[in-house]
This record gives C-alpha cells, structure tokens and sequence, in this order.
C-alpha cells in the first residue's frame, strides 16, 4: 500500500473556508499529526498532499487546501490553486461550520465541484455542543452530510463510512492490459535505455506494464530495441503481444512480423489513464494540421529536458515532418494547462503517468469542451508513422 504511486490512488480533497477545521479534520481522519492546525485563520497556504492507507478502501491521497475566503491578492493565488486542485479529486469533502448557514461560498463551490462531477460529502465540523438539523443541510445541496467535531473525534468513523459510500468506483481502470492478453500469454516488451531513462531504473509506465503482465500470470520478456531481432530468433514461439517504447515505432513495426500484435506503453496508458478513442480520433486531426497552425504539448511532469527530448525535439520533429512545414508549437508541463485551448488545433498530451485518471480527463473533456482535437504522445505517433489501425485494432472499441 505505502508503495503504490500517488498517481493510482484515490484523490480525496477537502474544501471550505478559512478556520473551517480542514486541517484538523485530516489529521482526525488520518489519525496522525499531517496537517498544521492554527487558531489564525489562513494557515494553510498551498495544498497539502498525504499519501496514506484508508481501510477498507485502500491506498488514498488525503489533499489539505486554502480557505475559499482566503483574501487579498496573494490570497487570490491560494484559491486559485485550490481551484486546481479540483481538477485530479475523486471525492471531495465540503466543510460547513454551525456558525455560518449563507452558505454563499459554498454555494458557489458546490456548484464548481459539480459541473466537474466530482462526488461530494457535507462535513459539518464543531459540531460539539451544537444542535444541527442535517436536513436543512440535505435540502439545499441533495448530498449526503455528516456532523462531526475533528477537535474532539466525534463522528470520524462516521465520516470514514460516508467516504467508503461514495468513493467512486471508477477512479480508475482495473487493469492496463489483462483484458487484452491470457493466461501464459508471452508478452514482449521493449524498453530502450537512452539518455532519457532514469539510471539504474525503468520509467514508470514500464514497470507498472510489467507489474500487470505478471499480475494476470502471462509471461513477461524485456529487451531493449537493439536486442529485439535477436529475441525474436531465440524465442521457440511467436510473442503473443509487443509493447514498446513509442519513440522506436517505426524500427519495431519494420522487424516485428505483421501476424503479431503491437502496441506501446503510451497507448496502454492513454486506455488506462484516459480514453482512448478520444486521443485516436485526435492524432486523426494531425492530417489537418498546416503550416503555422498552434499545437499545445502537455505533459505531466517536469523534468529537464535534454537534447533528443521527446516533447522539445523528437515529436515537433515528427508532426513538422508529416504536416510539410514548421508549427506553432508551445509546451506546458507539470499543472500547467490553459483554460482556454481555442488557439489551438491540436493538443498532443504525453502518457500522464504521473497524473490519476480524474486529472487527466479534466483535460480531455476541457478540449472537448472547446472542439479542441486532443491525442496523446502513442498515437500521434503511431498515426505519423501510418501504423495507428495496427496498435489499436486489439482495443474493444475497433470492434
């Protein structure tokens, strides 16, 4: 549980105003010291991310935020990133106090965390010595409440069974690829090892591919691009499936016989993370791209970049090579995403393996929100290199 990545558990995030009791509720329901409790309202400033098991859930990101009242021009920044923090939460908890029943804040951010569809607790928190009528709670927001003191540890476990109740389900994907593969089935991967991989590690989508081979009990054989021929001569029987690294499409699909099954770490992540079908119809709209056009390029992380750095070089490269011109291209990475995409005519998005599922299709629908054709790294470049049917046809929606 301690080990699994932050971007495959469940995002709860707790909003409300300042001096609310946000801080104080997560370490009640964290039973540990996480978050900084003050009398002086505007403590906590940026969110707060805790990783941590929630049984019988499982592993969970509890994420502390800034007041929604918070004030002044710095404190437009703190909402601000509170309202970002939206856009990757599964569940939301929203903090009452008896003391203030306008509601107008919450009203406002209620209605924000629904247009989202974003699953959504009431917490009524100082509950202690107080005669609250959840109903009038219940009648003007139709979620479901619960009154609790984080102070005193009244109702936690109550508040604990509200969360299992409505953790969404659907937070994420069972499985990157056990539905597409059996039982013994021998899976090649290949993983180049360039300057760009971590030392003395696999990237993530590689392990966590691998970790799902083995977990549906098929086989798992690695090898690097240079090593695939050979592998492929060794081996008494055909792979039942190969996935590689995108940036080697071209070479893979040249040496892999065309009866076997090809894919690549960045399309099973795009299923697994997103829609794939959304990101396929996507790296279709690159046949009517033009010269000068603007194309946004996410991507999830930051890192520094270096020279042959897929997102700076290698696929502007490619998409410049396949439209006959040069692009506008801009590149945003980490949280970094516009509100408005309508400049653009393309948005190529990377594989998201450091996002969970709810952060990534925040973007997906804001693109299509704003008729914004929107792919991801895999696609694109399957499709530039006339390959996208074949790394695709296994996924039911070609059916």
């Amino acid at each position: 549980m301690l080990d699994t990545p932050r971007a495959n558990r469940l995002h709860i995030a707790i909003f409300g105003r300042r001096n609310a009791g946000k801080s104080s509720l997560i370490n009640a329901i964290t039973g540990q010291k996480i978050a900084l409790v003050s009398e002086h309202a505007g403590t906590t400033t940026d969110p707060v991310y805790k990783a941590m098991e929630l049984l019988p859930i499982g592993p969970i990101v509890m994420i502390d935020t800034a007041g929604l009242d918070d004030e002044g021009a710095l404190g437009e920044l703190r909402v601000q990133k509170t309202k970002e923090v939206m856009d990757k939460t599964d569940l939301a908890l929203l903090v009452f106090t008896p003391e203030n029943m306008s509601f107008s804040l919450e009203n406002e951010w209620y209605n924000e965390l629904k247009l989202r569809k974003i699953p959504t607790i009431g917490v009524i928190n100082k509950c202690e010595g107080q005669n609250i009528n959840l109903q009038t709670y219940e009648e003007k927001f139709q979620i479901p409440f619960v009154k609790v003191s984080a102070r005193e540890g009244i109702n936690v476990g109550k508040l604990k069974e509200k969360i299992q109740e409505n953790a969404p389900l659907d937070f994420e994907r069972e499985t990157i690829l056990g539905d597409i593969i059996k039982q013994k089935d021998l899976v090649l991967l290949v993983a180049p090892q360039d300057i760009q991989a971590p030392k003395g590690r696999l990237i993530l989508p590689q392990v966590q591919v691998l970790r799902d081979v083995l977990d549906n009990h098929a086989q798992a054989f690695t090898v690097t691009d240079a090593e695939l021929k050979d592998a492929l001569g060794i081996l008494n029987k055909k792979p039942d499936l190969v996935v590689t690294d995108s940036q080697v499409f071209k070479k893979v699909n040249e040496i892999l016989p065309s009866d076997v099954e090809l894919t690549s770490f960045s399309i099973l992540m795009a299923r697994y993370k997103g829609e794939l079908e959304i990101f396929v119809k996507g790296a279709k709209a690159i046949d009517d791209l033009k010269p000068g056009d603007k194309v946004l390029i996410a991507e999830a992380c930051t890192h520094h970049a270096l020279k042959g750095d897929i997102g700076r070089e290698k696929l502007p490269n490619w998409l410049e090579g396949k439209v006959g011109g040069k692009l506008d291209i801009t590149v945003n990475s980490g949280v970094d995403f516009p509100e408005n995409l309508s400049e653009y005519k393309l948005i190529v998005h990377c594989g998201a393996c450091m996002f969970n599922r709810k952060q990534l299709m925040t973007r997906i629908m804001r693109a299509m929100d704003q008729n914004v054709p929107i792919t991801n790294y895999g696609t694109a470049i399957a499709h530039i290199n006339g390959i996208l049917d074949r790394t695709t046809k296994m996924f039911k929606f070609n059916d």
